[in-house]
């Protein structure tokens, strides 16, 4: 994939006192920067053009391409009372926003162990359990969503909310004094990374969409560099920042090392290890919050005894914690079908199943691309500007994954689209083989080393990025 040049947005803060010499430094730093970031991206691409595994030589610490040789991005090796970089992630609300932010946190923490890492998030959303279970410090702001369409009676107090939000992100801003702000999209993303672009400080954002979100489009014209994950999104940014570099997905989808058999077993333990073998696995996924439509199709299926036609059929349903409740009356005597409100495993549920059957955010679809696992997408109609429908034509155009949209869904449709895959073998081994060519599989470790870099060059220089 063609990658685009990726521009660090250079406007210091110019001193009476400042030479033109200095400043002719501080372009040269920025022009060496750019292509470092740059060269990284495609000597990663180039290892994995030729394997889907490691960078040569099995490097684990984000030294890649033409960075391999720099040691000191990030790792303080310099005086014992330097102040170690910092950075700042902001994300919040749903699992598409804040899973990505602490993979690259993770790979960052990898790379410069003494880095300072701290998010910004709400007490009441996702992060406020999956930030501090991460090991990472979560400094709490006020929530600020806004409602679609723009004039909806929702948004009446946001002229008076947002302000007083983009206060206390300031106020933390000034406080934490990081060397770079990690926006990763949604309402704690905006407030924060706005803060830091009034205080001059360098912002990074991450598009996990094919479709950019508003916050990010905002954001765009203020950072100092955009990762994407599609290449479809970079027509909402300017080009000359962006990198096409994946979506950062968990890191123990690249280290689990267990048979699909032992997967099964795992979920099924009543199952032997002839019976796991021979099972095909359906991992049915509604995202971090569950999917009413996808679940009410399933639960007729599940009342009617057709969502496992054969003996060998198992079924793994992720169906939210909202809806495990009432779903576990309909399928408690179902032997076949295990009914969860989360799956904790993802790992292990993924190398289980033969076809995945979910929604179409994110992260989902990064994580299939990774696991190389075939499916059928019903994307959300209720998301801004339908972006899960373009990230599923996305998934649809690498050989990766069937659409189907939720107008057409039903219980007997759903089934008759699972058996028609699964009954095709040659078709999931093609569509497992595309989902693999597709991915970018050190997507947080690229987007960690571009971030370190650009602290590590904005702590150097002294100068603001923005």
């Amino acid at each position: 994939m063609r990658q685009c040049a990726l521009s660090i947005t250079s406007r210091p803060v110019l001193q009476s006192s400042q030479s033109r010499s200095g400043r002719n430094s501080w372009g040269r730093g920025v022009v060496a920067l750019k292509a470092k970031i740059t060269a990284a991206f495609k000597g990663a691409d180039h290892w994995r053009k030729e394997s889907h595994n490691e960078p040569p030589n099995g490097r684990a610490d984000l030294q890649c391409g033409a960075l391999e040789n720099e040691k000191d991005s990030g790792s303080n090796s310099g005086s014992d009372n330097e102040k170690p970089l910092s950075v700042l992630f902001a994300a919040g609300g749903t699992g598409g926003h804040v899973y990505p932010a602490i993979a690259i946190a993770d790979a960052i923490r990898q790379a410069a162990p003494n880095a300072e890492i701290h998010f910004a998030g709400t007490s009441e959303r996702m992060e406020a359990k999956a930030v501090p279970a991460a090991g990472y410090k979560l400094h709490v702001i006020p929530a600020v969503s806004v409602r679609r369409p723009i004039w909806s009676p929702a948004n009446t107090l946001l002229p008076f909310r947002l302000p007083a939000a983009l206060w206390q992100c300031y106020r933390l801003v000034k406080r934490v004094a990081p060397d770079v702000v990690v926006g990763t999209g949604g309402y704690v993303s905006l407030p924060t990374c706005l803060a830091a672009a009034l205080q001059r400080r360098a912002v990074v954002i991450q598009e996990q969409n094919a479709y950019a979100g508003l916050a990010n489009r905002l954001l765009g014209l203020f950072a100092t560099a955009i990762f994407l994950a599609f290449d479809a999104a970079r027509k909402y940014f300017p080009k000359d920042k962006c990198v096409v570099g994946g979506n950062p997905t968990r890191a123990s989808l690249h280290t689990t090392h267990v048979s699909r058999a032992e997967s099964r077993r795992w979920f099924f333990p009543q199952l032997d290890e002839r019976e796991a073998e021979e099972a095909q696995v359906v991992l049915i996924l509604g995202g971090s919050l569950g999917a009413a439509a996808l679940n009410a199709a399933l639960e007729r299926g599940a009342a009617a005894g057709i969502l496992a036609p054969s003996p060998s059929r198992r079924i793994i349903w992720q169906c939210g914690p909202r809806y495990h409740e009432k779903l576990a009356q309909t399928v408690e005597e179902q032997q076949d079908l295990l009914l969860l409100p989360f799956v904790n495993r993802m790992d292990l549920a993924y190398r289980a199943a033969d076809l995945v059957v979910g929604r179409a955010g994110a992260i989902t679809c990064s994580e299939l691309l990774v696991t190389g696992t075939p499916s059928l997408l019903v994307p959300s109609p209720n998301v801004a500007q339908d972006h899960q429908t373009k990230n599923a034509l996305a998934m649809e155009s690498f050989g990766a994954a069937l659409l189907m949209e939720e107008r057409q869904l039903s219980a007997d449709s759903l089934i008759e689209n699972v058996e028609r895959l699964l009954g095709d073998r040659q078709r999931l081994d093609t569509m497992r083989s595309r989902a693999l060519a597709a991915v970018k599989p050190n997507a947080a470790r690229d987007i960690a080393l571009a971030v370190i870099k650009v602290a590590s060059f904005a702590k150097r220089s002294g100068q603001r990025l923005v």
